[in-house]
């Protein structure tokens, strides 16, 4: 689970600089005259350049956004604003001493971060600006509307603090005197308040790098004196309203993003940013120094005329706006970013950027263009070269290079390119000798980084290698980097045992080493207790590697400041013993798949700051202490699932502020889902043994964040109740496999932004209520073996064409099948088998598109159903796992299976066990998608439509057990993917047709035709010739084959005898090998197809 300021998950890039480049460039302005306080003296480092915050600060009048003011020392705060300041407090978790001087009966006005007005006592300032993910900082579920005592307040910094979740409040537009207001990089969620519209007194506004959604407000345009105005948000989205075109004495705007918040990036995300026309004209914005706009927009001739006028322009963002061009302003232009153009690097651009000292040319093709003797500054100190298509040869050193041209640089960004071997590695010992930040990630290197490296690149401050192929042991020469503070070498081939220079008391670096990131290779051995050395360590990250044996205390014992350790799936045993207090605080704590029980671990207890928790597969049997259950008040997600926890959860009250995923799933927790629970927004609790829910669900009003709850395997016997109004925001419920009674309530329709419905396997009873068709985005509905009844209302159909799952085998429905269920024009797998449903299949089966097309539009599934949209955002926020996976029981090839992720791989059709008549419609065979049909045991009759074999991608055709007639069509054959075929008990004659796949089918496929003939059956057809061979055995061959056998064997000769009578033509004479070969072959490309098809899966899991 990923950080919001993070675009890889914490477990690779924890403190990943390159991921946050365009959050760097400006500081907010600082005012001299504030600064009493150590904390309000210094601006706070940027997150991704934490080794150099020396950036510049925008050059605008500084004095006329500040607020000058000084502590009073004659006269105390008023006891209201104290009272409110405490009160505020309570909401917030301080665990580094931030507000340690607010305490009762003091002066407020005396405390850290507090300013009083001198002359009147009001407090007005408050700067709480943190400093995360480094100390300090605040967390907690931030109550801004407790600061409403405050009219008077000038001056609010909310920054850089973990408030994930807390959404920014209408009630913000009542501090009418702010001049300067701050909220940027804490985790604020949802839109943006239209009543900031209100603050018409404002200077500065920074809501950037939040999770915030929506459209901008045109009520930001209200502010005319505004200065200073950062909505640097990536998931924000529609068209720049004109109005902001009004702020004329705007010096910074920043509008957009292209980096996501979330631990994954997803394709096409630029798709959902700003859009439309640039609303700007001539005469707007003239003072602008820094220009930051990254969207989707549609730029005219009039928009580089508009630019062409901005002469004051330090710093300029276009991102995403492909044909405009740069001009007139190229002299004074400090900090480039172009990245997502279409860009093509020319001699000529290199000698008009002078000044230039960072440049961001990401997300361009630069292939053809780019040339390792490239030079665009002889200031430059920052390039980004992020998906580039950069290759080896694009680093090639000619006679005509010069040496260190890149002198000035500091920080390299080749990310995500085709990298591959020693090129670039050459051009780095040659170009760059003074680089502090190098990121490689994501490309294709392999084999060992060359010697070269470390002695040439001693300077190196971060090194980030992973997801990549480096192969053998980590480099000894590590150990004689002097500056190094960050490495990341996970998703590697990396092999060997623990690195040396890490247990090396000499290391010139162990007292500056912060992040050590090897997990995802093959590291084994065991953690040797000198790693303790690294005093100075923050994370710690092991996961997925071959590492064995104990962790103790000595191995952890020096680390004060660590705060995040995975050790996940590894073969370790975490042995701390039950009085141990750890030196740190973590705030993410990772050791699924370790072994840490039986018992529950008493040291976990004493981490207060824990905000993820992975405990999961530890081995633990035992009780989970009652006082555990407080830690979910700060928690984000908490993975104890497949342990055997035993016992209830106690009924406690808590407030569980942030919503938190919390995943139960695998172990023996019994009695009620305790109340505190359900304030979750995804609750997992599968395979236990819960018995109770709904009476205490019923009429409760906090289970308002509930988006996701999955009771499946549990032993619930009761009525389904009627509380369904009060979870209205669930999006996916599975209460499958329990023991569930009487009649689907009507208020289940209540739920209208529901998306999967599973109730398999229970015995529910009645008709599907009407109300059902309110849930009208529902994905998948799964009513599976219960004892339902009626007929499929048309409503399903008509209402619910989203779905793509559809599932109601094993009841009682009956009558005819409606056409109105062809309006499911999504719909991937349709299961029907098993009930009473009479008279024909409808013939306007071909209206199912999803069916009908031969490969599966994955981009356009996940985008419904993986959290890809602010549909998810709004319900989970980003820091769910997203653990809860679609999962059906299809009857596959004559078994019954589970097939987790069945969206992206099946598409199939069964209607068996029913009363169906009539003929197979020839529209069936339009759907060219189908992996799988199975129309057996039903009272079809007819002949098989001829153009079966138009349907090539089929995997198992059963059509057996009906009364089908006639001749089997020859294009059946022609289905080479075919691997079960079932045309048993029918009443089929004539010969089987000859071809590649039928007779590699074993008889039984053909049985119960008694007008069959033909291979496999032992049945011979009239005409056929009978060939005796020397071990006595009889084989069919067919009368119309003959003379091209006969012709072909002439033609081949000699050279056919001598070459392949070995091999080949053994097969080709010899029928038993022959089919015995082709089934083999059949049988094992089909098991490499699926086994392809569910890594696939996994992999994007």
């Amino acid at each position: 689970m990923a950080s919001p300021y993070d675009s890889g998950s914490p477990s690779h890039t924890a403190i990943a600089p390159s991921s946050q480049r365009h959050n760097t460039a400006t500081t907010p302005p600082q005012n001299p005259q504030i600064g009493t306080n150590d904390q309000l003296a210094q601006p706070t480092k940027q997150r991704h350049r934490t080794y150099d915050p020396t950036h510049k600060s925008p050059s605008m009048d500084q004095s006329r956004i500040s607020v000058r003011l000084k502590n009073s020392s004659e006269s105390e705060c008023i006891e209201r604003e104290r009272q409110a300041l405490l009160s505020f407090k309570e909401d917030l978790i301080d665990n580094f001493g931030m507000l340690s001087t607010w305490t009762n009966n003091t002066d407020c006005c005396k405390w850290k971060h507090i300013q009083c007005n001198s002359h009147t006592t009001h407090v007005e300032l408050l700067d709480l600006h943190g400093n995360y993910p480094y100390t300090p900082y605040l967390t907690g579920a931030i109550n801004v509307t407790s600061l409403i005592h405050f009219p008077f307040i000038q001056h609010l910094d909310l920054s850089r603090n973990y408030f994930a979740l807390s959404y920014i409040p209408e009630s913000m537009g009542f501090f009418t005197n702010l001049r300067y207001l701050d909220l940027s990089r804490s985790g604020f969620a949802g839109r943006i308040p239209s009543t900031l519209g209100n603050l018409l007194q404002l200077r500065y506004l920074d809501l950037g790098k939040n999770v915030l959604w929506g459209k901008i407000p045109i009520e930001i345009g209200n502010l005319k004196h505004l200065q200073y105005l950062d909505l640097g948000l990536f998931y924000i989205s529609g068209k720049i309203p004109f109005q902001i075109g009004n702020l004329r004495k705007l010096q910074h705007l920043s509008l957009g993003s292209n980096i996501p918040l979330y631990g994954w990036k997803k394709p096409n995300y630029i798709s959902k940013s700003l859009s439309g026309a640039i609303p700007f004209r001539i005469g707007n914005l003239p003072f602008l120094h820094t220009l930051r706009l990254v969207g989707n927009f549609d730029v005219q001739a009039k928009d580089a005329q508009w630019l062409s006028t901005l002469h004051s322009l330090t710093i300029l963002e276009l991102s995403s706006l492909h044909s405009l061009v740069v001009t007139n302003y190229r002299l004074h232009l400090q900090e480039l970013y172009l990245s997502h153009n279409n860009i093509t690097l020319s001699s000529s651009l290199c000698p008009n950027f002078p000044s230039l000292e960072i440049l961001d040319l990401s997300y361009n093709n630069l292939a053809s263009s780019f040339r390792a003797n490239f030079n665009i500054s002889s200031k430059l100190q920052e390039l980004y070269l992020e998906n580039c298509s950069l290759m080896d040869g694009n680093f090639l050193l000619s006679s005509t290079s010069t040496m260190n041209s890149f002198s000035s640089l500091l920080f390299l960004d080749l990310s995500n390119n085709l990298l591959k071997s020693s090129p670039m590695f050459y051009w780095l010992f040659n170009f760059t000798t003074n680089l502090h930040f190098i990121d490689l990630d994501g490309n294709l290197l392999e084999g060992p980084i060359p010697d070269e490296f470390g002695k040439a690149l001693n300077s190196l401050e971060y090194l980030l290698v992973y997801n990549n192929k480096l192969q053998g042991k980590i480099p000894s020469f590590f150990g004689s980097m002097c500056k190094l503070q960050i490495l990341d070498l996970s998703n590697n081939k990396l092999s060997g045992e623990f690195p040396i220079f890490t247990q090396n008391s000499t290391w010139c670096s162990r007292h500056i080493f912060r992040e050590l990131n090897l997990s995802y290779n093959q590291i084994s051995g065991r953690i040797p207790e000198r790693i303790n050395l690294l005093s100075e360590l923050e994370i710690l990250s092991l996961q997925g590697n071959s590492l064995e044996g104990d962790v103790t205390e000595s191995h952890l014992s020096n680390f004060s400041k660590l705060f995040f350790l995975d050790l996940s799936h590894n073969s370790l045993s975490v042995k701390f013993g039950s009085s141990w207090v750890p030196p740190f605080q973590l705030h993410f704590l990772l050791l699924a798949s370790c072994n840490v029980g039986p018992s529950f671990p008493s040291w976990i207890q004493t981490q207060n700051s824990l905000i993820q928790l992975d405990i999961s597969d530890n081995g633990l049997n035992d009780v989970v202490p009652d006082s555990f259950w407080t830690k979910l008040r700060i928690l984000y997600t908490l993975n104890m699932s497949h342990n055997n926890i035993i016992g209830s959860i106690p009924n406690m009250k808590l407030k569980l502020s942030f919503r938190p995923y919390i995943n139960l799933n695998s172990n023996r927790f019994e009695g009620k889902v305790p109340f505190f629970l359900l304030q979750a927004s995804e609750l997992l609790l599968s395979a236990n043994k819960f018995s109770d829910l709904f009476s205490v669900l019923c009429g409760n009003v906090t289970t308002t964040n509930l988006a996701t709850l999955d009771l499946s395997n549990n032993e619930i016997k009761e009525q389904l109740p009627d509380f369904w109004k009060y979870v209205h925001r669930l999006l996916f419920l599975d209460l499958s496999n329990n023991q569930l009674l009487g009649k689907i309530p009507i208020s289940i329709g209540t739920l209208m932004k529901l998306e999967v419905l599973d109730l398999r396997n229970n015995s529910l009873m009645g008709e599907l209520p009407s109300s059902l068709k309110n849930c009208n985005n529902l994905i998948m509905m799964d009513v599976s073996e219960n004892m339902l009844s009626g007929r499929i209302p048309s409503w399903v159909g008509e209402s619910i064409q989203q779905l793509i799952i559809l599932i109601m085998r094993g009841n009682h429905f009956s009558g005819n099948l409606p056409f109105h269920i062809c309006y499911l024009k999504r719909i991937q797998l349709l299961d029907l088998s098993k009930n009473k449903f009479s008279e024909g299949i409808p013939t306007c089966l071909n209206k199912f598109k999803a069916l009908s097309e031969e490969n599966i539009d994955r981009t356009e599934i996940e985008s419904r159903i993986h959290w890809y949209n602010t549909t998810y955002y709004e319900n989970y926020g980003v820091y769910t796992d997203g653990s809860y996976a679609l999962q059906v029981i299809w009857m596959w090839k004559g078994v019954d299976r589970s097939f987790i992720h069945p969206e992206l791989i099946l598409q199939s059709i069964d209607l068996s066990g029913n009363n169906l008549t009539g003929e197979i419609p020839k529209e069936i065979t339009y759907m060219h998608g189908l992996v799988s049909l199975n129309l057996s045991r039903n009272n079809l009759s007819g002949e098989i439509p001829s153009d079966i074999g138009n349907l090539r991608s089929l995997d198992s055709l059963d059509l057996s057990r009906n009364h089908l007639s006639g001749k089997i069509p020859p294009s059946l054959s022609k289905i080479d993917r075919l691997a079960l075929l079932e045309l048993s008990n029918n009443h089929l004659s004539g010969r089987i047709p000859w071809g590649r796949q039928l007779q590699t089918f074993d008889a039984s496929s053909f049985d119960g035709n008694v007008d069959l003939c033909g291979e496999p059956l032992e049945k011979s057809c009239p005409r056929d010739k009978t060939v005796t061979k020397s071990n006595g055995a009889e084989v069919d061959d067919k009368e119309d084959n003959s003379v091209l056998y006969e012709a072909l064997y002439m033609s081949l000769g000699i050279e056919f005898f001598t070459g392949f009578w070995g091999l080949l033509g053994s097969l080709l004479l010899w029928q038993p090998w022959r089919i015995a070969y082709l089934r083999l072959m059949n049988r094992l490309i089909d098991y490499l197809l699926l086994m392809v098809a569910l890594n696939i899966v996994k992999c994007q899991r």
